[in-house]
């Protein structure tokens, strides 16, 4: 009785951890991969794998059904192929290299220097952690570069849009002269026989005149 009872304990034990990696992984900051892999930045290739590896394990849609649970392992794969790419993650590990400048240079001052390790007595214990600020500096540069982005392509777009609407112009304007020349053209006959019907009028009023005056 006992044994099962442990076992019954264990699952649901084993069920809430992976409802709250589910949680955690969906709360993550999608921008950051080390973030939603719950890594630090200093973590090597093999250690990004085997954490993706642990965590994947853990919450894979075939072993534990969560509403979400599919969409948290996509984001978890998302974050693993952004690391293993070497020009991806060269990319966000620049910003966060210089996340964690800044905060070193805030909590340190004018002593600070990019070489000082994590473990390092004048950054452990802080409140928050020096992780944690870190990732929270990080934040702050991945959204304002993620909406320098989308300033520049909806500027891109704006530009695109604009650029079309000229040539649409454009072609608009040629087509109406072309459809003004065809109309003259088409109407030449008309101004001929126009012309030539103006004239025989006025040759006859001008021999009439000479008659009367004769």
């Amino acid at each position: 009785m006992a044994s099962n009872l442990d076992s019954v304990l264990k699952k649901n034990a084993n069920d809430l951890a992976k409802e709250l990696e589910v949680e955690r992984i969906l709360k993550a900051f999608k921008l950051n991969p080390y973030d939603i892999l719950d890594l630090p930045i200093t973590a090597t290739e093999a250690e990004i794998k085997k954490q993706y590896r642990k965590k994947s394990l853990l919450i894979h849609p075939d072993k534990f059904k969560h509403e979400k649970g599919l969409e948290a392992f996509d984001f978890l794969k998302k974050a693993e192929d952004q690391l293993s790419d070497p020009a991806k993650r060269k990319d966000i590990d620049m910003i966060m290299t210089h996340a964690r400048t800044q905060v070193l240079k805030a909590i340190l001052g004018s002593g600070y220097s990019t070489n000082i390790p994590d473990d390092d007595p004048r950054i452990t214990n802080l409140t928050p952690p020096f992780d944690q600020q870190v990732r929270a500096k990080g934040r702050e540069i991945l959204v304002e570069d993620e909406l320098a982005r989308r300033r520049k392509t909806k500027l891109a777009y704006a530009n695109e849009g604009a650029e079309k609407a000229k040539q649409e112009a454009e072609v608009a304007a040629r087509k109406r002269k072309v459809e003004e020349q065809a109309k003259w053209e088409e109407r030449r006959e008309e101004r001929i026989s126009d012309w030539r019907s103006f004239s025989n009028k006025k040759a006859k009023k001008s021999k009439k005149s000479s008659h009367v005056l004769g």
